[in-house]
Formats: C-alpha cells, structure tokens, sequence
C-alpha cells in the first residue's frame, strides 16, 4: 500500500500481479483466515516481500526491511491457510517516528493466488486502522493500482510524484467523528424549529441552542440534562455522579457559578434509587453543590435527569466566535476510562479534591472567551462544529496540537466525554486561562464556512463534520 509495491514490476511479478487479478473476477474468499502475524509467519511474510520487492522487482539489494518494521507500534496482518501457508500480508502503522496522533499508513502489501487474500488484507487493514482510534490512513500507490483501492472504497486524494515517479495518494474515508454528530445531534434543528423561532425560547437570542439558559429578568443561569436509561440501569451510582457533573459543566461554559440542584429520579424500587441518589449525592459534595429538591418515582424504568442553577452578570454564549478566533481546548487530562466505557467516557474527576474541581469550573468565568462550550455526547470535535456553528462559521482543528492523555488514541479522545473539556474561542494574542489542573492549549480557528476540519501535521485536511452539527443555525 506504500509506493514500493505498486511501482511497474520489471518482469511481471507474480505477487504483484495476483493483487490485480484479485478483483478482475467474483471469487469465494474462503480458504484463509486473516491474523496478527507471530513469528513463523511473520518470517513468511518477510520472505514474501523478499521475493516480490528484492528477487522480481529488484528494489532493493539484500533487503527491504526499513525502520518501520522495527517501530513497536507497526502492526502486520498476514492471511494463512488452513495448512499454515502465509498467502499474504500487509503492515500498518503510525506515520513517521514522532507520536502517533492518529494519522496511519499501510505498505508492504503482498499476495500469492486467487483466493482473494488482497482485497481481504486491504479492509482488514482498515478495519484495524479504525479500531486503533485512527481518523486518517494513507495509502501512496502506482497509477495502475488506483482502480483496485478504488473498488474498494479508498478516496483518491491527488496525483504526486515519488522517486521521480509517478503515484497516487489514496485514502480510506474515515467517518466516525461524522457518524456520532448525526446520531447524536443532527435532528436537533428540525425537533426544536418552533422553539427557535420564539425569541423568548431556548435561551433567547443570542442564546439559541447554548449550553445553559440565561433566566430572563435574572442573573440566574439554568442548565437541564438527562443521563441514557441504559447508563443508569447499568452503573446507577456513576449516572449519578455524571448528572452532576454534566450540568455543572454545562453552568461553567456559561461562565456561571453554581448554586444550586434539582434532581428527577425514576427507578424500579427503593433500593435501586438510593444508588443513583448515592452517587448524585456524593457529586453535589464534591463540588460543594448542594441538591435543593427534585422529584423520586418508584416502580418505573430506570431515569434520571438535574437541573443546575448558577449566576453569572455576563454569561458567555456559546455562538460569540467569529472567523479568524483561535480555539482553545481546555480538558483534565489525569484519571482514566471509566470500567465499561473504555474510548466512551473519560474519568478525570471523581478522584479530584473539591477546590480542583471548582478550579476548572471557574475557568470561563474568569477568562471570559468570547464564546464557550463544553465537551457533550458529541465529542471534541462535534461539540467544536456546535460551537461554530453557532457562530456562523466552520472550524479547522490542528490533531497534533489537541490536549490528549497518552493513554487514548486520537480517534477516542475526539470522540468520547472526557470529563471536564471545555471548548472556547478567543481573539488571536489572549493569554493562556488559569484552570487549576487541567491542561490548556490553543488547537485550531474559527473559518468561514461550515463544518470542522482536520488539520495534519502535514498540512494536509480532511473533512471531519461536512456541514451544520445541529441545524439550529446561528445564536
């Protein structure tokens, strides 16, 4: 999948060849099975680059293994007969030495016969790609290749020149920022239509789909959030610790602080409420809130929803930014996955004291961005292409430069509820905000247009959300 292998083969080359043939007609793809390579058939798929690229091609002298075969993080899939012969293979891995920021290339793809073993490796690759929270994989191929990943999906990207020859950039499309935005926030639009078109609804002008309400006549900020059913039925404490957390993070983008809790608990008997109680409970003293009322229900499906109360004389709105706003990701980096919800919920703060966790919350308060909000369901980079889209604008977000635990792949942190995240736009030359433990670092712009970017190290972008989030349009 790399140049090496798609480069005219001097003397027809039988592996090379056999991926072409692949193709050409319906074949039964049975016969093999698709694996992580060990050492027996690592060495067999060694030797099959071997023969193709040093024997048949003659590209190189001895060998053609390279650093990458040395990284660590490389992985190679290898297809095997039932008898134990290696048909195929193929590597995959980070691009270049420095850390991995999710952005992958496969190479050194070989295949023997007809069964189909190329086309198999091809999307086992980028299947793993994917599962490896990768957001952008490569291939650099030979023109004649070009019909053969584009039967299978790959995007050509543009014609480039390697060695003094000719090649194509492919790349497989990766849509799973895309895929989370519309199945948690696409129908948002069109649900709410006539609320937003009452100026006095959904927070007013200016307001319009924010993550708080400013109460009209008041310096009081409301802010309302429900936890899944399956959540609470599943982990009823910790849906009860999030009910709090998520709207007092909701109050923080608006710059509010918050005063008060209101809880609404359905739950199938007594016993099960207490634990949902318990962990709300426990939350509200955490972050020195405390829980005023609400409303308990016994001997139906499992539910829960807060309300939170704040102040604030000038609440932040989410849609303040403007094209040519940098944009700031402010996120708690310590903790880890929350047991159960590997690469969905990071856990960064039930283990922080009372005074860190005001730390942060006060974060926007005392900055004032000109626009705010925090990580939701739809993740970083969702909740950014909520932000601009309220703005009336796009947003281009630099991977490399993203806050990120070293312990979660890039496709994970921009994608998963991270605890306390908070996204805010601010004109070029601010400083650097004081949020207490959480790490803070400028990651992107407001653009015109629609959408939200990626932006590569290369400087290459890819296409993360197409256009509007919500459909709410402009605060």
């Amino acid at each position: 999948m790399t140049e090496i292998l798609f480069r005219t083969l001097p003397r027809g080359g039988e592996l090379g060849e056999a991926l072409l043939r692949d193709l050409s007609v319906p074949r039964r793809t049975s016969g093999f099975v698709l694996e992580d390579a060990d050492g027996e058939t690592l060495a067999a798929y060694h030797a099959l680059r071997r023969e193709q690229f040093v024997e048949e091609q003659g590209l190189f002298e001895g060998s053609d293994l390279d650093e990458v075969d040395e990284d660590p993080r490389t992985v190679v899939l290898v297809a095997r007969t039932a008898d134990g012969t290696v048909l195929g293979g193929v590597r995959l891995g980070p691009v270049g030495d420095q850390p991995d920021v999710g952005w992958w290339q496969g190479g050194r793809l070989v295949g023997r016969g007809n069964l189909g073993a190329g086309p198999a490796l091809v999307r086992a690759a980028c299947a793993r790609a994917e599962a490896e929270g990768v957001l952008r994989f490569d291939a650099t191929v030979q023109p004649r290749y070009r019909p053969f990943f584009a039967k299978l999906g790959w995007d050509h990207v543009r014609a480039i020149e390697v060695a003094g020859a000719p090649h194509e950039l492919m790349r497989w499309p990766v849509h799973r920022i895309q895929t989370l935005t519309e199945a948690t926030k696409r129908d948002l639009g069109v649900l709410l239509h006539d609320f937003t078109h009452d100026q006095k609804g959904l927070g007013g002008a200016g307001f319009i789909g924010d993550d708080g309400a400013p109460v009209p006549g008041s310096d009081l900020v409301a802010a309302c959030d429900a936890i899944l059913p399956s959540m609470v039925e599943r982990d009823p404490d910790w849906a009860g610790w999030c009910s709090v957390l998520v709207n007092l993070n909701d109050l923080a983008a608006m710059g509010a602080t918050p005063v008060a809790l209101l809880d609404s608990v359905g739950a199938r008997d007594s016993s099960f409420a207490a634990r949902v109680l318990g962990g709300l409970r426990r939350a509200g003293q955490a972050y020195g809130v405390p829980v005023i009322g609400g409303h308990t229900q016994f001997g139906v499906p499992a539910s829960l929803s807060v309300t939170a109360l704040g102040r604030t004389d000038s609440p932040v709105p989410g849609g303040g930014g403007r094209s040519g706003d940098r944009i700031r990701l402010t996120a708690d980096l310590e903790g880890g996955w929350r047991p159960g919800y590997s690469g969905r919920q990071w856990d960064s703060t039930s283990h922080r004291t009372t005074t860190e966790l005001r730390s942060m919350l006060s974060m926007v308060g005392r900055s004032l961005p000109r626009a705010a909000k925090d990580v939701s369901m739809a993740g970083i980079a969702g909740t950014l292409g909520m932000l601009a889209e309220a703005g009336g604008c796009g947003a281009v977000l630099d991977v490399a430069d993203v806050p990120r635990p070293g312990s979660a792949t890039t496709g994970d942190w921009l994608t998963c509820f991270p605890g306390f995240g908070m996204i805010t736009a601010e004109e070029p030359g601010s400083g650097e905000p004081w949020a207490g433990p959480a790490v803070s670092a400028v990651c992107g712009e407001l653009v015109e247009g629609a959408g939200v970017q990626l932006r590569w190290p290369d400087g290459d972008i890819t296409q993360a959300v197409p256009g509007a989030v919500t459909g709410l349009g402009s605060a």
